[in-house]
């Protein structure tokens, strides 16, 4: 499976051309499946949700012209057979993975059985993330809270660490949590973001030294290119990588 790995969908020509260059051909020749499920914890996360399926948010992804695009909600998947979904996704060029909260998105991952399916599709299908998407493609990965997260499984760390804002240092509970392990390295999104201040560069630096891989920080117009193990960083702005933390 290919990755294209986005903070903030696909921004610029740049992206876009890895994408079409991911995919074989032309994004209009292309189907792909929409995953909005990591929005919902989100206040007002069903409006998102139709806001990106829509076309109306910020962030492009669905609104790229696809030749054909469906809509796979992770959350219902094991209430139905799995021969009403699986062969729709086997089938998918690219599958477009929403923002949101990352451990929501791989706890459903996990639950629905796409986590286990993902490393047997296609060579040439692609997986696109956008913030939470992108984060949960990863082994290991780190994500801020205000409060304990809920309804999540799998193993999780937490600690409570301080970040620095504009508005002055702020208490921030520190979850690494473990994704799909598509990737061997881990993502932080909206790098140097005025609107997403925890993801600065030194708050980025507290978030990777958390981490036992490689951390890309990516800004939104960034993205990570992944295929068959080579890594290519795709950006017409700001990025970091920093080291595993055992080499710190």
């Amino acid at each position: 499976m290919r990755l294209l790995l986005t903070s903030a969908g696909i921004q610029n020509a740049s992206v876009e051309n890895a994408l079409v260059e991911l995919l074989g051909k032309p994004i209009a020749e292309s189907t792909a499946l929409f995953i909005p499920t990591a929005i919902y914890p989100f206040p007002g996360g069903a409006f998102g949700a139709w806001r990106a399926m829509s076309g109306k948010a910020p962030s492009r992804l669905a609104d790229l012209g696809w030749k054909s695009m469906g809509l796979l909600e992770l959350s219902v998947l094991p209430s139905i057979e799995e021969d009403a979904w699986v062969p729709t996704v086997r089938d998918a060029d690219a599958l477009l993975f929403w923002g949101g909260d990352p451990l929501f998105l791989s706890n459903w991952m996990r639950q629905s059985g796409l986590t286990e399916l993902l490393p047997t599709l296609r060579p040439e299908a692609v997986y696109v993330g956008v913030s939470a998407g992108s984060i949960a493609a990863a082994s290991t990965f780190v994500e801020t809270y205000t409060e304990p997260p809920r309804g999540t499984d799998g193993p999780l760390k937490t600690e409570n660490t301080v970040f620095t804002t504009p508005d002055g240092d702020v208490d921030r509970i520190l979850v690494t949590g473990q994704g799909a392990g598509l990737v061997d390295f881990a993502v932080i999104p909206h790098f140097e973001h005025p609107d997403h201040p925890d993801a600065s560069l030194a708050n980025a630096e507290k978030w990777a030294s958390r981490i036992p891989a490689p951390t890309y920080a990516i800004d939104d117009q960034s993205a990570i290119k992944a295929v068959d193990g080579t890594v290519e960083v795709v950006s017409e702005g700001t990025w970091n990588l920093f080291p595993p933390n055992a080499e710190r």
